[in-house]
């Protein structure tokens, strides 16, 4: 998006330096990273950091607003509800997509948000890979409000393990050796030092959680939650001593009611530039005449399942629970970055951190999505180049 830039980089650009690139990444962990890496990172100009920064933190004044728990008490299913919530979540990722805004720039729009983990330590790392493989210029960044390498790492252990030991901090999550997300799960265990632990090896003793740690029985006093309840509510096969929602003697980061609070079901209650309109399909006036200008949504669904990008009438009425679904009016992604082989459409999504006795979350660090096909995720983009995963490297005031 700064043409310069681009024009240097897709010049200085050679297939040897991707492949070595790749093979350094694959090679760290004895692991093939199971998601398309991006030849390329994304330059913004500081202008436009701000203009993502303020849509960002309009959508903050929502979620700190006193009244905000109150209006999101409806999102968290009865049956999966988790007693001792926290006063705040602890992460927030926002997704915006990058779109024109008709004067010759660009502008954020929001596709969707979530209070729960995104992929906070492997961003950080494959910054570090394209500095160390490509030329990327020194006054620009991946990260937010002055963070450095050290300070957001050392802000994230803080986050993470709060006041206790890394080593009754748990990464927790479902078969985590066979998730896509694998890479953040070692590059979580590289720079906090904390375990990775499958929940079916959690042992419950009453309000107490276990692992066994090199074959010691070792207390969990705090998890660091990537189970995913879509996920974990398919998977009958699984065979638990500890179900997310009972009643233990555990820190949660973030708590797993926040996964409801922050997610599809805010959208409708935010207003503003960068917010394409949204209704619960429950309460819409009328079902609109222009179909083909709307996206279809389940409330509580990952990575793009569940999502009707065509539209029509009978895809509304045919729900057997409308309440679960929002219907969001399409924004038309910019085809914004020049790629050798053709243009490419480009999403940024925003991870804030929120200590507690902080009146507000801070921005961190952004991951970085790019696409050729109809939508953006990885898995809509197979064997095409220049897409896939990457980080925004934005320019310094």
């Amino acid at each position: 998006m700064i043409p310069s830039i681009r024009e240097a980089y897709n010049k200085d650009f050679t297939e040897a330096k991707y492949k070595g690139f790749l093979k350094e990444m694959n090679d760290a962990f004895n692991y093939e990273i199971d998601f398309r890496v991006s030849e390329s990172p994304i330059f913004i100009n500081k202008n436009l950091r701000k203009i993502i920064e303020k849509a960002g933190e309009d959508i903050v004044d929502v979620i700190v607003n006193p009244k905000f728990k109150e209006q999101s008490e409806n999102a968290i299913p009865s049956v999966l509800k988790v007693s001792n919530e926290d006063s705040h979540t602890k992460l927030i990722a926002i997704d915006f997509a990058i779109c024109e805004d008709g004067l010759g720039g660009y502008i954020p729009q929001l596709i969707e948000l979530q209070g729960f983990a995104s992929l906070y330590c492997y961003q950080e790392w494959l910054s570090t890979m394209y500095r160390k493989h490509f030329s990327i210029p020194e006054n620009f960044d991946n990260k937010f409000n002055g963070y450095t390498h050290d300070s957001f790492i050392a802000r994230m252990k803080e986050m993470v393990l709060g006041h206790q030991d890394p080593n009754e901090t748990v990464l927790l999550e479902i078969e985590p050796w066979k998730q896509q997300t694998q890479i953040d799960f070692h590059c979580a265990s590289l720079y906090m030092g904390i375990p990775v632990v499958c929940l079916t090896d959690v042992i419950r003793e009453g309000h107490f959680l276990f692992y066994l740690n090199k074959g010691k029985k070792t207390r969990i006093r705090r998890i660091y939650n990537r189970v995913i309840f879509d996920e974990l509510l398919q998977r009958r096969d699984l065979n638990l001593q500890f179900n997310l929602t009972e009643d233990v003697d555990v820190e949660w980061v973030t708590h797993p009611n926040w996964f409801f609070r922050i997610s599809k079901y805010t959208m409708p209650f935010l207003s503003g530039p960068s917010i394409p309109k949204t209704y619960f399909v429950h309460e819409l006036p009328a079902i609109p005449d222009d179909l083909e200008n709307w996206v279809l949504k389940p409330l509580f669904s990952f990575s793009g399942q569940g999502v009707i990008f065509d539209v029509q009438k009978s895809d509304i009425l045919k729900l057997e629970n409308p309440s679960n679904y929002i219907l969001q009016k399409k924004v038309k992604y910019a085809e914004a970055l020049q790629s050798p082989t053709g243009p490419v459409k480009c999403e940024i999504r925003l991870l804030y951190l929120w200590g507690d006795g902080e009146a507000r979350p801070t921005l961190t660090i952004n991951l970085g999505r790019m696409s050729k096909g109809k939508m953006i995720g990885v898995r809509y983009n197979q064997n095409l180049d220049w897409v896939g995963g990457t980080t925004f490297f934005l320019e310094k005031d």
